[in-house]
C-alpha cells in the first residue's frame, strides 16, 4: 500500500480556508488529516508552503503547438502532458465552431484519447466542451461565422454518442432558433452555456429557466451590460445556480472588470477558465485557431482583422493574474478547483481536498505562489 503525507503545510480546505495539518494520501487517495503515520510512509516537508487541489481548466483549445481540433491523439497527449507540467492536473479540451463531420471526427478521437489520460504524467481528460457550432454569426468573435447553425438536439446527441458520453460543456446562444428547445431536449446528460450571443436581458433568462445553467467566458462576445437592458450578464447575475467563466489573463478582461465580476457573482460561481490556444507556450508568430490565422505577440493573439482570438496563457497564469489584481486568494484557488468541476458535476472525486477525493494536488511557495511540486493520482482501472 503506497501511503505519502504531507506535513508542516498550510491545507486549503474549501469554504474553511487554510489550516495548518497533515494530510495522509493512501493509494492515490485522500485518506486522512493527521499527524499519526506509519514510520515508512513517504514524507514530503511542504514548510513554507500552501496545498491546495490541482487546478482544472474546462474551456481550454490547445496548447504547445498542439490543438484539439487536430483531432489526433499524439496531440491531445502532448495537451495533456503540458497542462500537468503548469498545475492543471483536469480539463475539458475545448472544440470550435465546425462543419458536423469535422466535429464528430474530433469528438471520437478525443473519447478514445480519454480512457488513456488519468496517468502520473498528464492531466486527465473529464470531459469535452463545444464552443459552438449553435452560436450566433453577429457575435463569432475568431470563430467563422460560415459553420454556425441552428440548434439541434439530434446533432447534439449524436455527437455525445460517438464522444462516449464525454461532452460536459456546450455553448449555445439562445437568441437562435430553437435554442429553448435543444436545452430542454439535452439538459439531463450536458450542461450549457450560453455565450457567442448578441441575445436580450429576457431572451437569456428563458434559457436558463429551460435548463442552461454555465455562461461562455463573461463580458466576451456578448452585450455589454446596459442599464436598460443589461443582456446575458444581468441575466446570469439574476440566476443564482448558474456559473460564469472568466479569462483573468490581464488582456481580455480588465483587472476593474475582474473584481467587479467577483463582487457581482461571489466565489461560489465564478469559473476562470484559460481559452488557451496552441500558441500557447510557444513564441510569438502565427498560428491557428477554428480555420483562421492568428498571430501571438506577447501575451495576447488576434486574428488578421484584429479580433481578439483565444488566449496565450494558462490557467495558472490566470490564477496569478488574479491574485495580482485584487481578487482574495482563497477565491482565485476556488475559482480554479472546486467551481469547475461543480459547474460539469465531477466534484464528487475533484476540486477540493476531502477525504476520498482524488489526490490531484499542488504544492505552492507561500510567498510568491510558484509551484514547488505537483501530486497527480491516478486514475484506477475500470
Amino acid at each position: 500500500m503506497s501511503k505519502t503525507v504531507l506535513k508542516n503545510g498550510l491545507v486549503f480546505i474549501s469554504d474553511n480556508g487554510f489550516a495548518k495539518t497533515s494530510l495522509i494520501i493512501e493509494n492515490g487517495r485522500i485518506s486522512s488529516f493527521s499527524d499519526s503515520y506509519d514510520e515508512d510512509t513517504v514524507i514530503i516537508d511542504c514548510e513554507n508552503s500552501i496545498i491546495i487541489p490541482g487546478l482544472t481548466d474546462v474551456h481550454l483549445h490547445g496548447c504547445s503547438g498542439y490543438d484539439i481540433c487536430d483531432a489526433d491523439r499524439t496531440s491531445l497527449e502532448k495537451i495533456c502532458e503540458f497542462e500537468l507540467c503548469h498545475g492543471i492536473t483536469t480539463i475539458c479540451p475545448t472544440t470550435m465552431t465546425l462543419p458536423f463531420a469535422q466535429l464528430a471526427n474530433i469528438v471520437t478521437v478525443s473519447a478514445d484519447s480519454q480512457r488513456n489520460t488519468g496517468k502520473t504524467d498528464k492531466a486527465e481528460i473529464v470531459g469535452l466542451n463545444l464552443e459552438g457550432p449553435f452560436i450566433s454569426p453577429e457575435r463569432c468573435g475568431a470563430q467563422k461565422s460560415e459553420y454556425a447553425e441552428l440548434p439541434s438536439p439530434d446533432k447534439l446527441k449524436k455527437l455525445n454518442q460517438l464522444s462516449n458520453d464525454l461532452i460536459k460543456l456546450v455553448t449555445i446562444a439562445p437568441e437562435l432558433d430553437g435554442a429553448a428547445e435543444c436545452i430542454k431536449a439535452c439538459k439531463d446528460f450536458m450542461h450549457f452555456s450560453l455565450g457567442h450571443t448578441d441575445c436580450s436581458y429576457d431572451e437569456a433568462l428563458s434559457a436558463f429557466k429551460a435548463g442552461a445553467d454555465h455562461v461562455t467566458h463573461l463580458f466576451n462576445a456578448m452585450p455589454q451590460f446596459h442599464h436598460r437592458d443589461t443582456g446575458l450578464i444581468g441575466a446570469a447575475a439574476d440566476t443564482e445556480d448558474c456559473y460564469v467563466e472568466l479569462i483573468a489573463d490581464g488582456v481580455h478582461v480588465s483587472a476593474s472588470a475582474v473584481r467587479a465580476a467577483f463582487k457581482l457573482f461571489g466565489d461560489d460561481r465564478i469559473v476562470l477558465i484559460s481559452d488557451s490556444m496552441e500558441a500557447t507556450g510557444m513564441p510569438d508568430g502565427e498560428y491557428a485557431l477554428g480555420g483562421n490565422r492568428v498571430y501571438k505577440h506577447g501575451n495576447k493573439a488576434v486574428i488578421a482583422d484584429g479580433t481578439l482570438a483565444g488566449s496565450v496563457s494558462t490557467l495558472y497564469d490566470c490564477f496569478l493574474s488574479a491574485v495580482s489584481m485584487g481578487v482574495p486568494l482563497e477565491s482565485a484557488i476556488k475559482a480554479c478547483t472546486i467551481n469547475p468541476c461543480r459547474s460539469i458535476g465531477i466534484d464528487d472525486s475533484f476540486g477540493s481536498i476531502e477525504v476520498g477525493k482524488r489526490a490531484d494536488i499542488l504544492i505552492l511557495n507561500k510567498s510568491d505562489l510558484s509551484i514547488k511540486q505537483i501530486l497527480k493520482s491516478e486514475k484506477a482501472e475500470p
